[in-house]
């Protein structure tokens, strides 16, 4: 079934450096709610989510109630909102993320809201700290708003997919160390210790982001002209990556150890939702069926 979507066209060399300086933006936004939020299993408690204008932290508990903090990505603003009812807006326009930490922090301690955060960004090779980068400074307000209607996009169909699953699945969420929307499903069983090696990430990190077996998907803003949709299993079983999966133009990257399917032949197909499913399912199906996943087959019928 098409559903009533966008699937915009967002060439990445036209807004990497909005993509860059925005990505540094959620790690300070992402990095709060981890402070704030009961810690999760699998590091779901520092994600955000995709709301209906942008993304949201959702609520989050801090003293005299609860917090949400929302990048509004129609309105180009930043909304800092408490159940006391206290309003706090920041204009998205082109700043530095040392100006925007600023600001953000100041808010935060206008509303009472501690919340100790480290400046140093995760997952990012070269990684200079929050409030002392002045690198970063540029927002592309029409690219943003794509980019955000690309997630619409992503998320409608990545939860159709996640609804498909009887098992333990993770929400559909975007994960702000690597800039992406993603999915998990997860065998059931224990997975061997993560070796790590993420830049600026402790080990210790991605060591409980995957202590599980899991079979993950997701959709990237890079990789490809117009960005990437992914599926990746670990730990990987033998034969994996030879698998052939559907649909046409889907292909195992070895660079990024991942079966990837570019956004532009998404945006491009007849039907953008089926053909993202088909890409979804059969990479799925190859990691359980090599894996050997324990019971009868998990997909809902």
């Amino acid at each position: 079934m098409t559903g009533s979507s966008q699937w915009p066209s967002l060439p990445v060399e036209r807004w990497r450096d909005t993509r860059d300086t925005v990505h540094l933006w959620t790690q300070i936004v992402g990095k709060t709610r981890l402070a704030l939020a009961p810690r999760l299993n699998h590091w779901w408690s520092a994600t955000l989510y995709v709301s209906a204008r942008g993304l949201t932290t959702s609520l989050m508990p801090c003293p005299g109630g609860a917090a949400e903090i929302e990048f509004d990505f129609t309105r180009h603003e930043l909304t800092i909102t408490t159940t006391g009812g206290a309003v706090r807006r920041m204009a998205l326009t082109p700043r530095t993320v040392a100006d925007f930490y600023a600001e953000f922090e100041s808010h935060l301690g206008s509303l009472g809201i501690d919340a100790p955060i480290s400046v140093m960004p995760n997952e990012i090779p070269d990684a200079v700290p929050f409030d002392a980068d002045t690198v970063h400074d540029q927002y592309d307000a029409e690219a943003m708003h794509r980019f955000w209607l690309s997630l619409v996009d992503g998320h409608r169909v990545m939860s159709r997919f996640r609804a498909g699953f009887r098992g333990k699945a993770s929400p559909v969420h975007f994960f702000w160390g690597a800039f992406d929307l993603a999915v998990t499903r997860f065998s059931g069983r224990p997975a061997p210790r993560h070796p790590g090696g993420i830049p600026n990430c402790p080990d210790w990190v991605m060591a409980e982001a995957y202590c599980d077996e899991v079979s993950s998907c997701g959709y990237w803003p890079g990789g490809a002209a117009e960005g990437v949709f992914y599926s990746y299993a670990y730990p990987e079983p033998g034969g994996f990556r030879d698998q052939r999966v559907v649909p046409e133009g889907a292909y195992f990257d070895d660079q990024l150890g991942e079966f990837v399917l570019p956004y532009a032949a998404v945006r491009g197909a007849s039907d953008p939702d089926a053909f993202l499913l088909s890409f979804l399912d059969s990479t799925f199906q190859a990691a359980r069926r090599l894996a050997q996943w324990p019971g009868d087959d998990p997909v809902r019928t």
